[in-house]
């Protein structure tokens, strides 16, 4: 299956552009510009999408539409009838999710000397991290520092993230790729065996440190094997679908529901770390997702009902470059690396509308804006996108470029006769990102006591825009912090009577609310053989 016929013209319009392309440069937006086009185009500005949530911490807040039918949802157990007199595991640190936060905050407990548990919904690594691309953040260059990676994340944030939270941010960033590279993670490198970097969209220095195209996975293999090596206990297949508390308010534990005997598990823990990643697979306003099968938002729920406020969880990402063509490959993510590296995004004709590499939701708001406005490529079962240009890489780079460092891209499109080195791919915006999270400090430490929380699942960083290459470092950074800080507070030794009264109050509080019928949360898989559910392109 190579592009269909109907596409060939404007095709051809795009090949036909690239001399006067070459060497071009495109503007950058200015602030009033770029307030602008979000403000028209951007899904995150849709009224419609949201709605206020009628109970728990953030009571009044206006969330998209899905989340709050999760977070006003009720729980897998009946908090009257659940045994919590037998307990089947205990450990000092439970770490719930087996991503890269997971990993990470796993093997830093373990080296702080802590008794670690490892719970995760599917198989180990099963994560949007071993799908990662484009690659790490970090400044290590010469000409780089912390502080302007510091103002690089502030601005595309809008200026609301959590200062500290940056601040950890950016200064850990240059300690996590030398703690992956002595674990063995083989970064792309120069002739001169320095490693290579280039610059995301909003970055203004090269910074993001990659894998070709597979940055994700390399990275996975390395932790997966550090996990597996050392004396953690590894549970797959065991999703969280409540958290526990002591009678003192401290969490003490979690209830997992294993998928292989369909049975609950009671783990007592010292502390508790939440890894689970974010909500993708909700498809906000119906977009198509970039995210691995688990991403449904776990960690949020059993949070929130357990009384961690959250923060910024009505800002969403939606990637610039998802794969409108072929359908097989709806949603799968594109890597940016490909757009600093020097691919153009151009509409049916063949023009540039936006520079490449401005921060993700101005991209994908200038993307969205050139469908509606009638200037997309429709294809023949009604998607619509534009045209990410990469041959260009050859011809800026040097032939063999693109094959060269975007390996695994052109592979998956040589199973539908598409050679991206010579034909551009089409592209439409892709959930990708859930911006906010449980809010939390420095070390990962949420409002309630015991619990800790990493990666995606956390809320602050990255304030309502993640620029690209920092999600990685987020879990790395993060994830150390909170394996630590939670083997050092599970030597603390609370031990206090496990309670669900925590559940019991949240359920007084749907009925107060006049919440007669919520839906069962978390939603552990999703439901995609249900008649009302939609996953399709929303222009």
């Amino acid at each position: 299956m190579s592009y269909p016929e109907n596409l060939r013209d404007s095709i051809d319009r795009v090949k036909a552009s690239r001399q006067a392309r070459l060497g071009a440069e495109f503007p950058r937006l200015t602030p009033e510009e770029k307030t602008a086009l979000l403000a028209a185009f951007h899904p995150d500005y849709r009224a419609e999408s949201k709605r206020e949530l009628r109970v728990g911490p953030n009571r009044g807040e206006r969330v998209p539409q899905e989340l709050a039918d999760l977070l006003e949802g009720k729980s897998w157990i009946d908090p009257d009838r659940f045994r919590l007199d037998r307990v089947d595991y205990e450990t000092d640190v439970l770490v719930v999710g087996g991503g890269g936060a997971g990993c990470t905050a796993a093997l830093l407990a373990w080296e702080h000397g802590a008794r670690v548990l490892l719970a995760t919904k599917l198989r180990l690594g099963d994560s949007n991290t071993i799908m990662a691309e484009g690659g790490i953040a970090a400044a290590t260059e010469p000409e780089d520092s912390p502080m302007l990676h510091y103002l690089d994340t502030v601005g595309g944030g809008r200026y609301e993230n959590v200062p500290e939270l940056v601040e950890a941010l950016v200064l850990d960033a240059p300690l996590v790729v030398e703690w992956l590279e002595n674990l063995g993670v083989v970064f792309d490198r120069r002739p001169d065996g320095s490693i290579l970097t280039h610059a995301p969209g909003g970055h203004c220095r090269r910074r993001s440190h990659s894998c070709k195209d597979l940055t994700g996975l390399e990275i996975m293999r390395v932790l997966r094997d550090e996990v597996r090596n050392k004396d953690i206990e590894v549970m797959e297949f065991c999703a969280v679908v409540e958290l526990l508390l002591d009678e003192n308010g401290n969490c003490a534990g979690a209830v997992l529901y294993n998928f292989d005997n369909q049975e609950y598990l009671l783990v007592r823990a010292g502390a508790v770390i939440l890894t689970t990643g974010g909500m993708g697979r909700l498809h906000i306003n119906e977009f198509p997702t970039s995210n691995h099968y688990g991403a449904t938002a776990d960690g949020l729920v059993v949070a929130y009902r357990a009384g961690a406020p959250l923060l910024y969880v009505d800002a969403v990402q939606y990637h610039p470059t998802g794969v409108a063509w072929p359908d097989q490959m709806l949603g799968y993510l594109i890597t940016e690396a490909l757009r600093a590296h020097g691919a153009h995004l151009v509409n049916a004709r063949g023009e540039r509308f936006i520079n490449e590499l401005e921060t993700r939701d101005a991209v994908a708001s200038a993307i969205i804006r050139e469908c509606r406005e009638g200037r997309g490529v429709r294809t023949p079962t009604g998607t619509e996108g534009v045209w990410l240009d990469t041959p260009m890489i050859d011809l800026i780079g040097g032939q063999g470029k693109m094959t060269r460092q975007f390996t695994g891209i052109c592979k998956r499109f040589e199973r539908y006769g598409i050679d991206v080195s010579s034909d551009p791919i089409l592209v439409y915006p892709t959930q990708h990102y859930q911006n906010g999270g449980v809010k939390h400090d420095p070390q990962g430490k949420t409002a309630i006591p015991g619990l800790f929380v990493a990666g995606e699942v956390g809320g602050g960083v990255h304030g309502r825009n993640r620029l690209g290459a920092n999600s990685l470092v987020d879990i790395f950074v993060f994830g150390r912090r909170a394996g630590a800080a939670a083997a050092l507070d599970a030597r603390d030794g609370r031990s206090g009577k496990l309670t669900l009264e925590h559940v019991r109050r949240f359920h007084r509080e749907l009925q107060k609310a006049g919440i007669r019928e919520p839906v069962t949360s978390p939603l552990l898989i999703p439901d995609y053989l249900s008649a009302g559910h939609k996953a399709r392109q929303h222009v």
